[in-house]
């Protein structure tokens, strides 16, 4: 049997849509389209209209509100209603969605709408809503990667989605399959493959297959849900929806709070979006009439704030951060003010100061909700039972990666409190295993080193001493020194190392400003800290604290504080600023710009106690050194700061534990997921994927036997066998790359024939991007993902490639050199040009850079003179390069200077008509955007030349 076409796939779906009630309709092309999206709008619209149609002034009134802005402004349009004066006189309302009653729209499905736009594209199945393409199917056949129809959506958004009337642009969520595997995600330009989901049922289970699929998601009913109701339209300009899981948590508390005034909980991993699941419930339940309030509740000043910051940024202006008591107390009294976001610090104080009281004690047996985020932390306290006890018409709901279960249970007196203890029903449950297997989190990669005992007893003043041994603590600071690249990718991301306490944690810094200072390229090592008296208080079982620097009182630690200050000045230093603690807030707002840096990678190490261990999210983080006992919830929680999805170079969380920490984290993942899901979470070791890479080179071998082999595939066919085959293995050795004990010399291919098959890689993927005459032409290549990010080295631009060429001047000028010597050099410098074709960034200069070492780089008598030359030799033929664009296109030169000034400081590309405008002669109106098109492609191209990945 052949495998199911394309075109049976579609076909199959089409009849599956229509059985669930879709009607079936042939569009051609744009004209079509919206004939019927005006057909639509009258039926949707019949009783507004009175059951008449649209003339066709009005009809193009429609258009022209349409047709404004970009896609996130289309969708604030859709959500909204059109004010229009009919030619009647007659002012009415028009609907393009019912998001009250959201099955009460219009459903239809076609297939192959043709639109004509830079290139002419066909889409596979497109949804109506309203007569509003809203849902957009893009499949490829049983065989095919799905990443291929996901790149294929982003060639329709550079081609057609804004030619015209611009009506793709509406589309609000995208699904891609090739009917074995199913993902849908919103309608986001910016992006990528690891944004897209799997849907599943409420179990967790993966809904994978297209024909299950469609019945559940694609339902009409569920389908208009997710897009009213379930997609976030962000602050920031952005579509978000929600994933599964989180949707199956909102709706649990929903239903919790209609049928029961019993407490619940949300038991959702680390690192699984609980910010944007609970933001969507609070959304929701605050617009019941029968709540009064509800109040989002947090344990740290720093939470409050992030909080509400995350809130706003998902719906601008829905919270209104309490500043102070004072002012949570207003909010509490003003009916304008739905959603609260507090500390329970602050909460505590309202419904306990007497200076409040009178106001609070009005609302009290109103009906409040509140969510607790985090809820394994503070509120299990006396503060909790004071709310509880204050508030006598209240619901609360409690959002944990790691609930407080009889094993890790807190100790009040005699008694033991866990989450269900005070929230009673858990409402919906996804752990690590599930995350995991949704790609949503990243495995954990845990190397011992220099590892003690396993039952460390650190009141034992021997251990204690041998813990804190000079001699050992250097070693740990030299391994981290010199493994710190490897496992961050030569820096591409930031690590975090966690010590036990503070008198370490300043000796372990010391030892790094001293190894570190008078490199070319010292590590950024940084460090935040409590200097309270009592901030070293003992965790509760071995737990991690996370509230440490806001136990600051009246009580200095003397010693601590002049550390920190002597650290800070170090910080002020290294990035320009001017943080102190001697001045009200510093503290604070130093501890928000170390976050802030280390976020945006301009930090390398971060050492902490227990700061940032926990509520701390950087994707950008990879790795987590550990020299402290963890436990339990404690330990999840540290290690789930490295294991946020970002891209394909981030293959997993790597952990480098300098004690033994094997049984605890047996222990921990046993107890927040099952005793099966130890090989779930944790990554092999390092020989079970050196066998794996192994394997890859020998598939590899067999499509290309050689490096010159490759020069004679004749097929298309053969060059994707090709890049699918090296994809897989450079893949692998990313993994491989960031253990330790990884050495070229135990792989089956050298370095150099590796850099070879590279090299062909990327000549193929050039081939892909010259540009096409029609979208008929795009080949098999141009839809496989050639995933660059994988080869891409941070450390290796225009500036390294500098740095070479001065040690093998210093080497020619400090001895006189024989023969075979200069024919060594000369070598040399021909691998330091070939390392350039391996970076794809450098590709474009190496003919550039080449000309300088054959013309000028001889003539240079000493290394320290290469820099100035070559930023001579740069701005030389950068002028000229920019002068032979104004002279090809006829252009104003200070008016292209300025473009590419705004393109540099927006990172945008300039607008088609700020390029018309820097014309000498202006084009015709038909020629205009295909004249910009052309000119903003050489900007385009002049820039990746001459000033990415340049650092003069």
């Amino acid at each position: 049997m052949s495998t199911q076409s394309e075109a049976e796939l579609e076909a199959q779906l089409i009849s599956d849509l229509e059985s669930l009630g879709y009607e079936s309709i042939r569009i051609k092309n744009e004209a079509a389209l919206l004939a019927n999206l005006k057909k639509q709008l009258e039926k949707h619209n019949h009783k507004i209209l009175d059951g008449g149609v649209l003339t066709d002034l009005e009809f193009k009134n429609v258009l022209n509100h349409l047709d404004k802005g970009t896609v996130f402004d289309r969708a604030v349009t859709l959500r909204g209603k059109m004010q229009i004066l009919r030619e009647g006189g007659e002012l009415l309302y028009l609907e393009f969605i019912n998001q009250q009653e959201w099955c009460k729209n219009e459903y239809q499905v076609t297939n192959q709408i043709t639109m004509e736009g830079t290139y002419t594209n066909r889409y596979d199945v497109t949804i109506l809503i309203n007569g509003l393409p809203l849902v957009q199917i893009e499949l490829k056949k049983r065989g095919l990667g799905i990443k291929e129809a996901f790149n294929q959506i982003g060639r329709y958004h550079n081609h057609t989605y804004t030619a015209s009337k611009g009506i793709f642009m509406y589309v609000q969520l995208f699904i891609i399959s090739n009917g074995v595997n199913t993902k849908y995600f919103a309608n986001n330009k910016e992006q990528n493959f690891k944004q897209t989901f799997y849907w599943s049922d409420v179990e967790n289970a993966v809904i994978s297959s297209l024909s299950a699929f469609t019945p559940v998601f694609l339902e009409p009913c569920h389908l208009s849900k997710m897009i009213t109701q379930y997609i976030v339209l962000s602050t920031k300009k952005t579509m978000m929806v929600l994933r599964g899981y989180q949707y199956y948590a909102v709706e649990k508390i929903i239903e919790h709070a209609q049928t029961s005034t019993q407490n619940g909980y949300i038991w959702h991993t680390t690192g699984s979006g609980k910010t944007l699941t609970s933001f969507k419930a609070s959304q929701l339940l605050m617009n019941f009439p029968s709540i009064f309030k509800v109040v989002f509740v947090v344990d740290r000043k720093d939470l409050d704030a992030q909080t509400v910051k995350e809130f706003n940024n998902f719906s601008e202006g829905s919270v209104d951060g309490t500043e102070d008591t004072r002012h949570l107390v207003q909010q509490f009294s003003n009916d304008n003010t739905r959603l609260i976001v507090t500390t329970i610090q602050k909460l505590n104080n309202a419904i306990n100061n007497g200076g409040y009281l009178t106001k609070m004690e009005k609302l009290k047996d109103k009906k409040v909700v509140f969510i607790f985020d985090e809820c394994h932390r503070s509120q299990f306290g006396d503060t909790h039972r004071r709310i509880t006890k204050f508030f006598t018409n209240h619901q609360m709901f409690g959002f944990t990666g790691t609930p407080i279960l009889e094993d890790n249970a807190y100790k009040i007196g005699k008694h033991e409190i866990t989450t269900e203890t005070l929230f009673k029903k858990n409402l919906h449950k996804y752990v690590i295993p599930d995350a995991i297997k949704d790609d949503n989190v990243l495995k954990f990669s845990i190397e011992y080193v220099l590892k003690e005992t396993d039952s460390i007893n650190e009141e034992d003043t021997q251990t204690k001493q041998q813990l804190a041994s000079p001699l050992r603590l250097e070693k740990i600071t030299d391994y981290i020194i010199s493994n710190h690249d490897k496992k961050t990718h030569n820096r591409a991301f930031t690590a975090m190392f966690c010590v036990n306490n503070i008198e370490t944690l300043i000796k372990y810094y010391d030892l790094f400003k001293q190894k570190e200072e008078g490199k070319e390229k010292p590590l950024k090592v940084v460090t935040v800290f409590s200097y309270a008296a009592n901030a070293e208080e003992k965790n509760t079982n071995g737990y991690t604290t996370d509230d440490d620097y806001y136990t600051i009182g009246t009580e200095i630690n003397a010693t601590h504080r002049e550390k920190l200050d002597e650290y800070i000045m170090d910080y002020n230093k290294m990035f320009g600023t001017n943080f102190s603690t001697k001045v009200e807030g510093g503290f604070y707002g130093y501890s928000q710009d170390v976050s802030a840096r280390v976020k945006n990678k301009e930090i390398d190490i971060l050492i902490v106690v227990n700061m940032f261990l926990t509520g701390f999210d950087s994707p950008r983080l990879n790795t987590l050194y550990v020299d402290k006992n963890l436990k339990y919830h404690g330990l999840i929680q540290a290690f789930s700061r490295t294991n946020r999805i970002l891209d394909e170079r981030k293959s997993q969380g790597n952990i480098v534990c300098f004690r033994n920490l094997k049984t605890a984290t047996d222990e921990a993942i046993t107890l927040f997921s099952n005793k099966n899901a130890i090989d779930t979470v944790l990554m092999l070791p390092y020989e079970d994927y050196l066998k794996e890479f192994q394997l890859l080179v020998a598939k590899l071998k067999a499509i290309a036997p050689t490096v010159d082999s490759i020069d004679t595939f004749a097929s298309e066919v053969e060059k994707e066998a090709f890049v699918k085959a090296f994809r897989e293995l450079i893949r692998k050795k990313n993994v491989l790359g960031s253990f330790a004990d990884f050495d070229f010399a135990d792989l089956d291919i050298a370095e150099q024939e590796f850099e070879d098959y590279k090299s062909k890689y990327l000549d193929i993927y050039d081939a892909t991007k010259v540009p096409k005459e029609k979208e008929e032409e795009i080949s098999l290549l141009d839809e496989l993902d050639f995933e660059l990010e994988l080869i891409h080295k941070d450390e290796i631009n225009v500036t390294y490639i500098l740095s070479l060429l001065y040690q093998l001047k210093e080497k020619e000028h400090a001895q006189i050199l024989d023969i075979k010597q200069q024919i060594a050099q000369m070598e040399q410098r021909k691998s330091i040009i070939d390392m350039m074709m391996g970076e794809s960034s450098l590709r474009p200069k190496r003919e550039l850079v080449e000309k300088f070492i054959n013309e000028d780089f001889a003539t240079i008598k000493n290394a320290e003179e290469i820099d100035g030359k070559f930023q001579q030799f740069w701005d030389k033929e950068k002028q000229e390069a920019l002068e032979k664009l104004c002279n090809e296109e006829d252009l104003i030169f200070e008016k292209l200077s300025t473009i590419i000034s705004k393109r540099l400081y927006t990172n945008r590309k300039p607008l088609n008509d700020d390029i018309v405008k820097a014309l000498n002669k202006q084009p015709s109106i038909l020629s205009r955007r295909t004249t910009a098109e052309r000119i903003i492609s050489k900007i385009e191209k002049f820039i990746s030349l001459f000033i990415d990945g340049i650092a003069l």
